[in-house]
């Protein structure tokens, strides 16, 4: 008896296992995985703005050489542009970039916005800072209406000053 009553649970059994090996035969094939576009290259150079001939920035305070207390006062002055709000597309016009104690950015990329590189693109030339006691080094670079340095670049001469 053991044998019959086993033989249609075997069957049972046997038909389900047929019936799922036919379910995966005739299921989809899985669809070969897409391909992720290539990213894009990291532009190593943008467009430039021509400045003109004999345009310069320099600072009017502090000057050179300069002891100075905190807050600092610092007034940027400008020769042959116009000074305007950053995004502002004019001819011969930029705004005042300060880089302090950091060497000039890479002229072909905007330049970058941390405490070494401060953007007045507000269009103001004066600011005050605080810096930590001891000597640092300070450079004007305008930038145009997108923070690129101008072609040739309108940078000063950097200037160093003693903080007390």
């Amino acid at each position: 008896m053991t044998t019959t009553r086993s033989l249609p649970l075997a069957a049972a059994f046997l038909a389900l296992a047929l019936l799922g090996a036919c379910a995966q035969e005739q299921a989809e094939p899985a669809a070969a995985p897409e391909l992720a576009a290539a990213p894009e290259p990291v532009p190593t150079s943008l467009p430039r703005t021509p400045s003109p001939e004999g345009a310069s920035v320099f600072f009017i305070i502090p000057a050179d050489g300069d002891t100075v207390p905190n807050p600092i006062r610092v007034e940027f002055g400008v020769a042959g542009m116009s000074i305007v709000a950053a995004g502002m597309n004019e001819a011969h016009s930029g705004h005042h970039h300060l880089l302090i104690d950091t060497d000039p950015p890479d002229m072909g990329l905007p330049i970058p916005a941390d405490a070494h590189h401060v953007h007045f693109g507000d269009a103001s030339t004066s600011t005050e800072l605080t810096l930590a006691p001891g000597t640092h080094t300070l450079r004007l670079l305008l930038g145009d209406h997108l923070h690129i340095p101008h072609n040739p670049p309108i940078m000063s001469e950097p200037i160093s000053i003693t903080v007390e």
